[in-house]
Formats: C-alpha cells, sequence, structure tokens
C-alpha cells in the first residue's frame, strides 16, 4: 500500500516475500521481538491457566509449543500462538466434567482434527460464520471471563459458571480480602494508564502491571496468593488419559475445542495480515499447524493453543520480519521455566486476575456492537453472548446461528406486494427480496386484479429467483390473453422475454450481452433517466440531507476518463462519499505546471473539503499509456501535450523490472507496467502541492495508490518496492478488528 507515513502512525512492517531468514534479519529484527512477545506471553499464559482450572504448567507448556510448533507449521508468518482468553470457559467446562488428563487427550484429538480440516482445504470455510455471532461468541466469553476473575481479585476462587461466580460476589465484598483487592486493583489501573504514557507502549502493559505489582507484593510483604509451580516442571506433566464417557459427549468435547480453536486462529490470521504489508497467511496451512501444536501440547499435558492477536500484534509491532520470532519466544519461555520458575512463583495469583480481567472486558468491543447495530444484526449479537454467558459456549453459538439463519429466511419470504388503481390503471409495486417463499402472496394480488385491464408493473427488488420469476411470466401471459396490458420498463420487460439467467438484468439495466449492443437493445439516455427516477424514492431523503448539509467527502479519488472506469462502483461508495477527478491517464500535473483545473481541484479538496485521504487509480489496457508508448498522438494536438506528463512515467517503467499481477502471477504487459508505474510518480507529484505534504506532516492525510485490472474486475493496491502490486481486498478490508482471545 502506497501511503504516507507520519509521525502520528505507527509503523507498519514488511516480512520479506520468501521463507529465508537472514543472519541479519534475525538478529536485527526477530530477536528483539521474540524477546518483548516472551516477556508479554508469560503472565497471559498463566493467567489463562489459572482461569481455567488447568494446571499453571500446562498454560506454559502451550506457549512453548504453540510458538516452536504454529510458529514453524503455520500458515500465518507472523502470527504469535499460545493458549488463549477465547477457550477459557470451554476448557473449565471440561475440566470439572472429565479432569484434567482427559482434557489434555481431548485438546490432542481436536488437534488431529484440525490438521485434518486443513488438509481437506475448508480452512476458509470457518470465517464463513456470521461476524454477529463471532464477536457475540468473545463478548459472552469476555464476560464470563471479567467476571470469574473479580472473583479472584476479590480474594475468593473461581467457579465454572457465570451465575455461580455472580452469586458468590457479594460473600467475597463482605470478606474483606485486602491484599488480594489491592493488587487487583493497582493491576487493572496500571494496564489501564499505562498506554497512555507517551511512547509507553514500547513496553508491553501486562508486563509493567505484573512486574510493578509483583515487586510491589514483595517490597511490602503482602499477604496474598501466588503462583505455585512445580519443583520439577518435566517431571510435573500430566499425560493425558482417554475421558470417561458417552462416545457422543467426548465427540461433542472433541469439536466443540477444534472448531473455536480454529475460528479464533483464523480470525486472529486476518486481523494480523491487515497489520503489515508482507505475505498474506495461508489459512489452510495455518489450520494445519495449529492442529499439530494441539495435537503435541495435549500430548504434553498442555492447554489448546490457538493464534492470538495481542501476542501477534506485539510482534509486528516489535519490529518482527518473519516466523523466527515467534518460534524464538517459545524457545525463551521454555528456558525460563526451567532456569528460573522460581521468579514465577512470586507473582499474585490477584495480579494475573487482573490482566485477564481486563483482557475480557475488551472482547466487549463498543465499535462491533455499534456497526451491527447499524446492520440490524445487533440481536443476534446480544443472543449469542447471552447464551455462551449463561448457557454455555457451545450452546450460545448454536443460539446465535438459529437466529442468525431464521433472519435469513424472513429476510428471504420478506417482499411487499401492493396493487392501487387510479384512473383504471392498476399499478403493481413489488418491493424487498421476493423469492419461492413469497410466491403464495404474490399471486394472490397478481390475481385479484381484474381481467382485461392496464396494469403496470414496477418491479424493483434485492434479488428474484427462479420460482417467483415464473409466476409473474405465468400471470402476465394469462392477464394479456384475457385481453388486459401488462406495461413493465424496457430493461424489465428485456428480461420477462429472455432465459431465466437473465433476470438479474431487471435490477442492472447497463449489463448487456454484448459489448456494443445492436440498435434495438440501447437503453438511451432519456430512458435511464426515466427509470431512476422512478426508482429513486428510497434514496430522496438521503439525497436532500446532502442537499442541505453540504458535502463532506471523505476521499479525492483521481483516476482515469476511461469509460469502463467507474468510481463508485469499485468502491462500494455512494453520493457525498468520494470528490473525483477525472481525465486522461489519471494525471497529476506537478505544482506549477500550469495544470490549473487539477491543482485548483486537489486544493480545494485538502485544504476546504479536508479529505482523509486521496486515492489515485489506474487501470489495465489504458488507451494513454498505450498512446505513451506508441507515440499515437498527432502533432501539435491537445492529447500530446497533456500526453508529455506522462514521460516520467515512460522512463520509470522502461527501467523498472518487470511487475507481477499477485493473484494470477502472470507478468503485466509493457502498458500495464507502464500504467502501474504511473500510479507511483501521480502520488510523488501529489507531494509537490505544499497543502498535501503539510496534511501529510500533520498526520491529517493518506495517499493511496490503486490499479484496477478491468478484466479480473479486480483492484490491486499500487506499493513502491518490490513486490509493486498487492491484493487490495487483504489490505484494504474493514472487517471486524479481532482482540485477543
Amino acid at each position: 500500500m502506497t501511503t504516507s507515513q507520519t509521525p502520528s502512525q505507527s509503523p507498519s512492517h514488511s516480512p520479506p516475500s520468501s521463507e529465508h531468514v537472514s543472519l541479519r534479519v534475525l538478529l536485527r529484527h526477530d530477536l528483539p521481538a521474540s524477546l518483548v512477545v516472551f516477556l508479554i506471553a508469560v503472565p497471559l499464559s498463566l493467567g489463562i491457566a489459572a482461569a481455567s482450572g488447568a494446571p499453571l504448567i500446562a498454560g506454559l507448556v502451550a506457549a512453548v509449543v504453540g510458538g516452536i510448533v504454529a510458529g514453524a507449521l503455520g500458515g500465518s508468518p507472523l502470527q504469535v500462538s499460545g493458549p488463549a482468553a477465547g477457550l477459557t470457559v470451554v476448557v473449565a467446562g471440561l475440566v470439572s466434567q472429565y479432569g484434567w488428563a482427559a482434557t489434555a487427550a481431548i485438546t490432542c484429538a481436536a488437534g488431529f482434527l484440525q490438521i485434518l480440516l486443513g488438509v481437506t482445504r475448508i480452512g476458509r470455510l470457518a470465517l464463513s460464520l456470521s461476524p454477529a455471532v463471532v464477536h457475540g461468541m468473545l463478548a459472552g466469553i469476555g464476560v464470563t471471563i471479567a467476571v470469574q476473575q473479580l472473583q479472584v481479585v476479590l480474594g475468593g476462587r473461581a467457579q465454572s459458571s457465570l451465575l455461580a461466580n455472580l452469586a458468590g460476589l457479594p460473600e467475597q465484598l463482605l470478606a474483606h480480602h485486602a491484599g488480594s483487592v489491592l493488587v487487583g486493583v493497582l493491576t487493572v489501573i496500571i494496564l489501564l494508564s499505562w498506554p497512555r504514557l507517551p511512547k509507553a507502549n514500547i513496553i508491553p502493559a501486562p508486563l509493567v502491571a505484573v512486574v510493578a505489582v509483583t515487586a510491589l507484593a514483595a517490597l511490602f510483604m503482602v499477604d496474598v496468593t501466588r503462583v505455585d509451580l512445580p519443583n520439577s516442571p518435566l517431571q510435573e506433566l500430566v499425560l493425558p488419559v482417554m475421558p470417561r464417557g458417552g462416545a457422543l459427549e467426548i465427540a461433542t468435547a472433541v469439536l466443540t475445542v477444534a472448531l473455536v480453536a480454529s475460528v479464533e486462529s483464523l480470525l486472529s490470521a486476518v486481523a494480523v495480515d491487515k497489520l503489515h504489508r508482507g505475505k498474506r497467511s495461508n489459512l489452510d496451512r495455518e489450520l494445519i499447524g495449529q492442529g499439530a501444536a494441539n495435537a503435541i501440547s495435549g500430548a504434553l499435558g498442555g492447554m489448546p493453543v490457538t493464534g492470538v492477536i495481542v501476542r501477534s500484534s506485539t510482534n509486528v509491532a516489535a519490529g518482527a520480519r518473519t516466523r523466527a520470532s515467534a518460534i524464538l519466544h517459545g524457545v525463551w519461555i521454555a528456558l525460563f521455566v526451567l532456569a528460573a520458575g522460581a521468579m514465577l512463583e512470586l507473582i499474585p495469583m490477584a495480579a494475573l486476575a487482573g490482566v485477564l480481567l481486563v483482557t475480557g472486558l475488551r472482547l466487549v468491543q463498543l465499535a462491533h456492537i455499534r456497526t451491527l447495530r447499524r446492520h440490524d444484526e445487533l440481536l443476534v449479537y446480544v443472543v449469542t453472548a447471552a447464551g455462551v454467558a449463561v448457557l454455555g459456549l457451545a450452546e450460545g453459538v448454536l443460539a446465535g446461528l438459529a437466529l442468525a439463519l431464521g433472519r435469513v429466511l424472513y429476510r428471504l419470504a420478506r417482499a411487499t406486494v401492493t396493487a392501487t388503481e387510479q384512473g383504471g390503471i392498476w399499478t403493481v409495486r413489488i418491493r424487498g427480496t421476493l423469492v419461492f417463499l413469497g410466491v403464495a402472496s404474490l399471486v394472490r394480488t397478481l390475481r385479484a386484479i381484474p381481467s382485461g385491464t392496464v396494469v403496470r408493473l414496477d418491479l424493483r427488488v434485492d434479488h428474484l429467483d427462479h420460482a417467483a420469476y415464473e409466476a409473474i411470466e405465468d400471470w402476465r401471459r394469462g392477464h394479456l390473453a384475457r385481453g388486459g396490458s401488462v406495461e413493465l420498463n424496457r430493461a424489465a420487460f428485456r428480461a420477462a422475454l429472455r432465459d431465466d439467467s437473465a433476470r438479474a438484468r431487471w435490477l442492472h439495466p447497463w449489463q448487456q450481452d454484448q459489448l456494443v449492443p445492436e440498435p434495438d437493445q440501447r437503453v438511451s439516455m432519456l430512458d435511464g433517466i426515466r427509470e431512476f427516477e422512478a426508482s429513486a424514492e428510497p434514496i430522496r431523503p438521503m439525497m436532500a440531507k446532502l442537499a442541505a448539509d453540504g458535502q463532506r467527502p471523505t476521499q479525492l479519488f483521481i483516476t482515469c476518463a476511461d469509460s469502463r472506469i467507474v468510481p463508485n462502483l469499485i468502491t462500494t461508495s455512494g453520493p457525498g462519499d468520494q470528490f473525483c477527478v477525472r481525465n486522461v491517464g489519471n494525471l497529476v500535473p506537478p505544482y506549477g505546471s500550469n495544470s490549473n483545473s487539477v491543482a485548483a481541484t486537489v486544493e480545494y479538496a485538502v485544504e476546504v473539503l479536508g479529505v482523509a485521504s486521496i486515492v489515485v487509480c489506474g487501470h489495465s489496457h489504458c488507451g494513454a499509456a498505450n498512446a505513451a508508448l506508441d507515440n499515437a498522438p498527432s502533432e501539435g494536438s491537445a492529447l500530446q501535450s497533456w500526453l508529455r506528463h506522462l514521460e516520467p512515467s515512460v522512463r520509470r517503467s522502461l527501467a523498472r523490472p518487470d511487475i507481477v499481477d499477485p493473484v494470477s502471477g502472470a507478468k503485466l504487459s509493457t502498458a500495464d507496467k507502464l500504467s502501474v508505474t504511473n500510479v507511483a510518480v501521480q502520488l510523488e507529484n501529489l507531494r509537490s502541492f505544499a497543502c498535501v505534504r503539510k496534511a501529510e506532516e500533520e498526520g491529517r492525510l493518506e495517499l493511496v495508490g490503486l490499479w484496477f485490472d478491468i478484466g479480473a474486475a479486480a483492484a490491486r493496491l499500487v506499493l513502491e518496492r518490490e513486490p509493486y502490486l498487492v491484493r487490495a481486498d487483504e489490505e484494504l478490508a474493514t472487517a471486524g478488528t479481532a482482540t485477543d482471545r
């Protein structure tokens, strides 16, 4: 991604595109990053083990195995794996039902199931879960963890269920365990206040909180429960045993651990990909790596392993470039436990509970709630969260999925069909989503219209399936046969005469079977205007508000005048979102080049409208690029004068190495390579404007290079370094932000 780097922006690191790790990269980047991740992983692993009811050594075993095995075999180069807060409720339930040794066996079996899922290449299917269900699951887990650890902060013991923990809070409040409360509250205060200090994020807040509180507790001899590790860790490992119980119950437990761990890891991997500009994650390989880690962790008596975003984001921020950092962090944990385990026993349990209390609360994110509310998915989120917190993880997720599926079916069946008569003309309006579930209501309304009448059919639906299409067609033919008439707009009428595969064109009349349609198939501009005005009622309130409030676009979009480039279509934006400039070759002549139109637009967008980003978008099969390479413009023409601004791009393109498409792997043509290079040159030209430079320096403006492949209908981001092009869907996606699980 070609963006401006300002002091207010956090650095983004770019690992090498290959798996090779040079000694220089290892010593300069990965080794220091691994030490930072190691320091934050130890207290988190101990806290999660304590919250899950597992032996503390099991949390450290999972951290070691997750770092080394998942780090080496996984498909996410910078993801760090280990025990995760998101599995706390699941593990606690298994421990209470089967015991720790059997839980370790379930973890081992779940690992083999994850390997199978990865081998069968269905890793991406785990991401098909509704975001409302996923975020609701995490929120329910977060609330459960927070209330559970509040018990420990107050000096009590965590119970296995939310209701039991809530019921026990009054008793703990009356017990007055001053030492534990002081330690826990101080830990929470440090965790919340440390990131607010200037440049304090260099050292992770959990590490600072645990070290500071442990030192104070030791200095003032505070009477609190502390970490209790075995004297000989290797001899105290609990080997797995076969769980006792029904086969269905055990299989359900294995499936639950495998699926939850898989979803956690894949969500984390996708989130980590958004933090750097290097190689993207291979999700199927990541599942195999996570499965191998869980199989080995369970076999050694360790906890379940997943990818975790806090440790992973710390890894990226600390400068890691390759998977060596994650592997080394696991090595450091193993050496520390074997050589300096006595130091861990100084840590108060209330300090670890404070860390987990804050971690749990952060799983409930207001940003997710606001987003889901806007998309009318808040009910699914609430039901899932409440179900997970009160009933259990599996029950809560199933309740959320059932509600989400029910809402989908309701929306599929939801269509409004009205028939009104005025002046002897019947108007039938169809709105919503029209599928087979709504055909009965549609047919009843249509059959109620008297024979021999004039009918205008106004069809504006989100989706139309085969059954609904045939129902309309059968009624239309019958009404015509009984002496009536049916008026459709041109697009709808053409679709009615075609086969079923053409019915989507009722919604998109600009799509044609041929690039250049026959004259009698063309929709004239006036026809298009009439169709727009007939269907504009839903957007008129928004347009009226835009007219009253004025324009407040967040983006200046500079692109080519090519008729095949539709900025709002590419960026899925609407009225009021973009301030747009179009010219031949998407050019931004440097400041002072006597190109007043472009210069005035840039200055107006930055200084008056205050846009947050400027996007320069080139495209494949660019006529300007071909003309510049072939010297096609006529001598002395305005086009020749304009294309002289492309000459710096031509020179740089000819000196540049081949550029490869990030998806197909094919080398770009000479003209396409020029259009990619030209985007980078125009970004440099933008920085010749004083207002752009100032906005960048103040962190108010971001510059983005984009290249649109017309044939593939796909956008690529333009970089100013190898590999020059990257997939825009992976770099710019704004799907929900993951949190540490």
